[in-house]
């Protein structure tokens, strides 16, 4: 058994669709299940959606026509009869995301969120199974949400593991060519729910780990594990090899290659990863493994933007201890808010995270009753894995050095 994810870049159009058939023809299909993720940058444009269903309700209309006539492009370019079911097929799941913003009385934006986005989803698995059903690679299209049950933590839903698995086993037909949504899950009341944003990684995971699958591919647009993201830094070089403990390092400190979960499961049943270019099929990409060295052995670059770096200090300049830190964390928590870093002294307590909820001013307000409080928003954290002298310093070079925090094979570094 093999699991493929295919990215939405991948399918970001018409050619990308018939480019996913060729590799499936190259590497084979047999024994495959396929994750497929929204086409191209229809997440933003149904983050937009929603931005306009809950600020802009004039504009709403317009940016859901904006989505359809996007993928409705994509099936005349692939589809030559218009009568074919898959117009209809696709119609009504836009139709249902209609129905459901028209009639929706919950306030709670999160909840939201995960009603509507998973329709990306939705559209670009059933588009890309009909494809395949009509040039005859024959497929079984699932719906993931009867598949992953999930708890009710809108847009970073924690699995269900024992539900997860039953129904896998239940639904999932290992001897035919299944195809089915990245992303997403249901809870106990069959809600929609997300698993975090690039999420389909951690499905692809989910489904190896429930059907025992020898590996797992990440289909991108990179040759595969780079040693620095190309869009912020010159010069990246392929890692050919990676351990699964190197991985979750990368992963945990912003790599966005490979999603944050996705390797937990891998390496309890030791099933390889490779993340390979779906334009290079049969180049080798990066295999991460059980206990392998990094090769080659090289510095690798993580920077994440965006950021927001917190000085705290107490008001009274007395010691920053046990009870106070504790505090500081139970509000991070309450606010949702992801720390990347933590640096403390006798007096002071810095902290640089991500407001990815948006509940920067309560959390400030809080910690505004009992501590002296420094804010610097829009900060760009940097983390630099097996770092050497001359990696430090081409990074440093030019920036305004906020925070630096070293230890023996990882530093990082706030800059604004």
């Amino acid at each position: 058994m093999q699991v493929f994810k295919f990215g939405g870049a991948s399918v970001k159009d018409a050619d990308g669709v018939k480019n996913l058939v060729l590799v499936l023809q190259k590497v084979g299909h047999a024994n495959t299940l396929i994750i497929i993720s929204a086409m191209g940058k229809t997440t933003n444009a149904m983050e937009r959606v929603l931005d306009n269903y809950f600020n802009n309700k004039k504009e709403l209309q317009s940016s859901i026509q904006d989505v359809k006539k996007y993928h409705n492009e994509i099936l005349i370019d692939l589809f030559d009869n218009e009568q074919h079911p898959v117009f209809k097929r696709v119609s009504t799941l836009f139709e249902e995301l209609i129905s459901f913003l028209n009639r929706n009385k919950s306030p709670n934006y999160n909840f939201v969120y995960d009603q509507t986005m998973g329709y990306g989803e939705l559209v670009s698995t059933t588009i890309i199974s009909e494809y395949l059903n009509e040039i005859g690679l024959k497929n079984n299209w699932l719906d993931v949400r009867d598949c992953i049950k999930t708890d009710n933590y809108y847009r970073s839903a924690n699995v269900n593991w024992k539900q997860t698995q039953k129904l896998i086993n239940t639904n999932v037909d290992t001897s035919v060519l299944n195809i089915t949504q990245g992303f997403l899950g249901s809870d106990p009341n069959n809600f929609t729910t997300t698993l975090g944003r690039e999420g389909s990684d951690y499905t692809a995971a989910i489904f190896a780990y429930c059907l025992n699958a020898e590996t797992v591919t990440i289909w991108k647009d990179v040759p595969g594990v780079l040693n620095a993201d190309p869009r912020y830094f010159e010069n990246a070089q392929l890692l050919n090899q990676i351990s699964y403990r190197e991985a979750i390092e990368l992963a945990f400190y912003g790599a966005t290659v490979i999603h944050p979960n996705t390797l937990q499961p891998l390496q309890q049943k030791e099933i390889k990863l490779y993340v390979k270019s779906f334009l290079n099929p049969n180049n080798h990409g990066t295999m991460v493994a059980k206990e392998i060295g990094s090769e080659p052995n090289i510095p690798c670059f993580i920077v994440k933007k965006n950021q927001v770096l917190l000085s705290l200090s107490s008001l009274d300049f007395s010691y920053i201890v046990e009870e106070n830190i504790s505090e500081i964390f139970s509000l991070l928590h309450l606010y949702k808010m992801k720390v990347d870093v933590i640096q403390n002294s006798a007096i002071s307590f810095s902290v640089c995270i991500d407001n990815i909820y948006n509940n920067l001013e309560k959390l400030l307000q809080h910690l505004k009753a009992k501590f002296k409080v420094t804010v610097h928003e829009n900060v760009s954290l940097y983390t630099i894995r097996h770092y050497n002298e001359q990696a430090i310093l081409s990074l440093e070079e030019g920036k305004d050095v906020l925070l630096k925090q070293l230890t023996h094979e990882t530093i990082q570094i706030v800059t604004k």
